[in-house]
């Protein structure tokens, strides 16, 4: 039989006197929720969430605490969006080309051949067309930060051959994201799009179901497709980026200060990581090369050409309504 005499008593911790204590730390958070996405934890994206989350912890005294999923660990991004709308996660980052299957105007930042390049973007994404396309998020039920997240410009890449023009996209099978507009474009170049999840991407390229993909340098990098590519067409045609999420109860239950030092922690890491992924895409195309990957540049103009000729243009412009195209138009230039 276990014996306890009285000066092993006066040696139990005096915390057992206050009940709680031993499963919650003096400081523990008040708010402990989970932030989700689907890129690999090297990606700039998660490095800079890191620290954000820690800095939001410090600001708000240890009140919050936001635990990082990467890597689609919470699902696919489908599945991510639902749990956000839901409440099992709190916050999601995910491409507005995606988030269109819910907010269809999200996906117009991604309107094939439109930004000619990174200056444009900003000036319509942290102007008039990123207030457009936050407002219509709004009216989904989920909250979004200012700044959207930047992936980057888009780049094709082929196990079998190099894309020089509109006319090597004819038949050929590549796997798009989960949205209509991807879908939209790529058919109209004659191509067959297959609609699959980021995690399955690799897979797929490995098994010969799609011949090639399109993504940014910087996830072609890190999620190592240059594997299981042979090359890359720098065709730059479609900017894509990522809006930070928020499930709106989980936010209401929030504090002013808290959602304050939230947002400004999510919206500075947002264009900390801009900076990251233009630093990195600049040193990439010589280190995806030393991986084997072979780049060529084809001439925008001519795939410009055709998505005109073939009516894209004026369908999507039909699709978004005529405010939206004007507001996209002030930072692309007439499409139409």
């Amino acid at each position: 039989m276990l014996r306890l005499d009285r000066r092993r008593l006066l040696a139990v911790p005096a915390v057992l006197a206050a009940p709680g204590l031993l499963t919650r730390p003096a400081h523990a958070a008040e708010f402990t929720y989970k932030y989700a996405n689907n890129l690999p934890d090297s990606h700039p994206m998660n490095l800079r969430a890191k620290e954000a989350v820690a800095r939001i912890r410090e600001e708000t005294g240890g009140k919050v605490e936001i635990q990082i999923f990467p890597n689609n660990q919470l699902g696919s991004d489908t599945d991510m969006l639902s749990q956000v709308r839901s409440g099992a996660i709190e916050f999601f980052t995910l491409s507005g080309l995606i988030l269109s299957t819910l907010v269809p105007a999200a996906s117009i930042n991604g309107v094939g051949f439109s930004f000619p390049d990174y200056d444009a973007v900003w000036r319509a994404m942290d102007g008039p067309l990123g207030g457009f396309i936050r407002a219509q998020i709004g009216k989904s039920g989920l909250v979004v930060m200012d700044k959207i997240w930047d992936n980057g410009f888009r780049q094709i890449t082929t196990s079998s051959k190099p894309i020089t023009a509109p006319e090597d996209l004819r038949g050929f099978k590549i796997r798009v994201p989960v949205s209509p507009l991807w879908t939209s474009l790529f058919q109209a170049f004659g191509a067959a799009p297959t609609s699959i999840n980021i995690s399955e991407v690799y897979s797929s390229l490995q098994t010969r179901i799609v011949d090639g993909q399109e993504n940014p340098l910087a996830v072609i990098s890190t999620v190592k497709l240059y594997e299981v590519q042979k090359f890359c067409s720098l065709t730059n045609h479609m900017w894509d980026g990522f809006w930070m999420l928020g499930n709106r109860r989980a936010w209401a239950a929030l504090p002013k200060e808290a959602q304050e030092a939230v947002a400004k922690n999510w919206n500075a890491a947002a264009e900390a990581e801009r900076a990251d992924v233009a630093k990195l895409n600049a040193g990439l195309r010589t280190e995806l090369e030393k991986q084997g990957l072979a780049f060529n540049q084809p001439e925008t103009a001519p795939f410009r050409e055709a998505l005109k000729k073939v009516g894209f243009y004026a369908q999507w412009k039909q699709r978004y309504g005529d405010e939206a195209w004007k507001i996209l138009e002030q930072s692309a230039g007439a499409l139409t």
